[in-house]
């Protein structure tokens, strides 16, 4: 018997498949042929469809209907760059703000990205531990910049993340899996803990900065 999703648990389990390489760019989403898979009507997964459109996960046209984003450089550029703006403020103000309970839970957070990175490291298939590494580098990210003192930074982090990660998870670029992520998610916990805003910047800038277009040289950063 096919389980009965509710709307909440469809959303979810599509965002994951739409920021973890599981629909090619560009490909067609047929509620259709979706709902099946949920056990909802096709009119329930139209509906949880348009509201993944709202965060720019799902592209909706009259007459050619729901699909996802194409891959493209100059989005990724963009997406890469608003990321970087908001992550850098986000952390700093969350350096500023958190106290000890936010360096506990960052440092907890980075154990567990840190423990799983390793682990792909010595693996020839990133597949098997996609998931649970993509739920760790949100859990990381997330934490960096939750104790900020804006709710709306923390909200449009959330949906541009998102957009980054579904255009940086793919086949072609090996899931986003970078060799050097362990030293680097290290190096912004470093600056964090030390609570250097200008060495937290630049850490948050050097992670993020090879997926620009033209890579500029110093300290990356922008207020709010």
């Amino acid at each position: 018997m096919t389980r009965r999703f509710e709307t909440t648990d469809i959303y979810e389990d599509l965002r994951i498949k739409l920021t973890t390489a599981y629909f090619e760019p560009g490909s067609k989403l047929k509620p259709s042929e979706l709902q099946a898979r949920y056990g909802r009507s096709a009119n329930t997964v139209r509906e949880v469809l348009f509201r993944l459109s709202t965060v720019g996960l799902v592209l909706f046209e009259d007459q050619r209907g729901f699909r996802t984003p194409p891959s493209e450089t100059q989005r990724q550029n963009d997406l890469t760059s608003f990321r970087i703006t908001l992550e850098q403020e986000g952390a700093t103000q969350s350096m500023r703000n958190g106290g000890l309970e936010w360096e506990a839970r960052l440092t907890a957070a980075h154990h567990k990205l840190s423990h799983i990175e390793t682990r792909i490291a010595k693996s020839d298939d990133i597949t098997e531990a996609l998931n649970p590494w993509c739920a760790a580098e949100w859990g990381f990210h997330e934490t960096l910049v939750s104790a900020s003192d804006s709710p709306l930074l923390r909200s449009t982090f959330k949906a541009i993340y998102d957009q980054f990660r579904q255009q940086l998870v793919t086949k072609e670029r090996n899931y986003g899996y970078f060799s050097n992520n362990v030293a680097e998610h290290a190096r912004i916990v470093e600056c964090a803990l030390a609570a250097d805003a200008d060495d937290l910047r630049q850490a948050i800038y050097d992670h993020l900065s090879r997926n620009l277009l033209v890579r500029q040289a110093g300290v990356k950063s922008s207020a709010i």
